[in-house]
C-alpha cells in the first residue's frame, strides 16, 4: 500500500489513485487500499464504511 490519504482526506492532502478499476461491477481499488463505489460510498482499509454522499435528483449532497 502507498501512503496516500483516502478520498475523504482534508483539502490539500494528496489523493490516492486507482490501481484496479471494475466499472462493470461498480467499484475501484485505490492505492491506499480504499474501495470506492460508483454510488460514492467507500470501504476503508481498516473496515470502516463511508456512506454514499453523492447528490441525487431528489436529495441534495450532505455537507461534511
Amino acid at each position: 500500500m502507498c501512503s496516500h490519504q483516502s478520498p475523504s482526506a482534508p483539502a490539500g492532502a494528496r489523493p490516492a489513485h486507482v490501481v484496479a478499476a471494475h466499472p462493470e461491477q461498480g467499484w475501484s481499488l485505490l492505492c491506499d487500499g480504499t474501495i470506492v463505489f460508483d454510488d460514492s460510498g467507500e470501504l476503508l482499509p481498516d473496515g470502516r464504511v463511508v456512506a454514499p454522499h453523492r447528490a441525487t435528483a431528489d436529495k441534495p449532497a450532505v455537507a461534511a
